[in-house]
């Protein structure tokens, strides 16, 4: 070993990223990690501002954001969360937001985007437009807009939607892309390929609000003959929409208990 060349001058591998991301609202920013469950390690707003976050082994840290930046274009900043598993988080995140404002921020900004079964990552959008996304480590790398090369017709319009309903959270272009694919290949297409591209259209028209959507496809998709094995098959397919409707149930606070009377009881006449 050289003379220069210590242990205290070797590079270890035992680095540590944390994001410094920029924050338009100190209040809002913490308001919105805290109701998450990360805890404030440091804050400083005069005479500069600074935030540093934790939970779990997520660090996130924040600065004074540009004049120039627009919150409402959601692209900010971010950093990407690798787990070995998103559901658990997500269900987390989900359970303490319901518990501080009484249901789920799933719409408008700051929000978590929603998550469906066998889904490989979900993001935290915060009051900024900071994206903090949680990916799962077995994600498949390779992405390929306009569905798998491997498919074809209708099941390849159904993987289209999938990817730009996961990965570009568009929930518009995911329902065009899948009124197209079935307009042009439901004739032909198997029924088990129909089921799925209808169950994912109604989960979509549930996401959407367009409850009129919604009632007609579950009447084509109930029209349509499927065997018990089948059907076993496509359980998580066929749930979708009805999962998200519960849990966007949760995204609107709980019905106000009814008021008791208080006062002594009335007197009969």
């Amino acid at each position: 070993m050289a003379p220069h060349a210590t242990k205290a001058t070797a590079i270890s591998g035992k680095e540590t990223t944390v994001p410094l991301l920029p924050c338009v609202s100190a209040d809002e920013t913490l308001e919105f990690y805290q109701a998450l469950g990360f805890a404030v390690t440091y804050q400083m707003t005069r005479p500069y501002l600074y935030l540093a976050l934790r939970w779990s082994n997520i660090d996130l840290h924040f600065g004074k954001g540009a004049k120039s930046l627009d919150p409402s274009e959601e692209n900010s900043g971010g950093c990407l969360v690798m787990v070995d598993a998103v559901e658990p988080y997500h269900r987390a995140f989900t359970d303490a937001l319901r518990a501080r404002y009484g249901k789920v921020l799933a719409t408008g900004r700051p929000r978590i985007t929603r998550f469906r079964p066998g889904q490989s990552r979900f993001s935290l959008i915060d009051p900024t437009g900071n994206n903090i996304i949680f990916i799962q480590r077995d994600e498949p790398e390779d992405l390929e807009y306009g569905g798998s090369a491997k498919l074809t017709g209708l099941a390849k319009a159904i993987d289209n939607a999938r990817i730009l309903r996961e990965f570009k959270n568009d929930d518009k272009a995911a329902a065009r892309a899948l009124d197209i694919g079935l307009a042009r290949y439901e004739a032909e297409a198997p029924v088990e390929d129909r089921v799925r591209a209808l169950a994912a259209r109604m989960e979509l028209a549930v996401a959407q609000g367009d409850a009129t959507t919604g009632r007609a496809l579950k009447q084509q998709l109930q029209a349509l003959p499927l065997s018990e094995d089948a059907r076993s098959q496509l359980s998580d397919e066929l749930k979708a929409a009805e999962r998200l409707e519960e849990w966007l149930a949760q995204t609107r606070p709980p019905e106000p208990a009814p008021s008791k009377r208080t006062g002594p009881p009335r007197r009969p006449r």
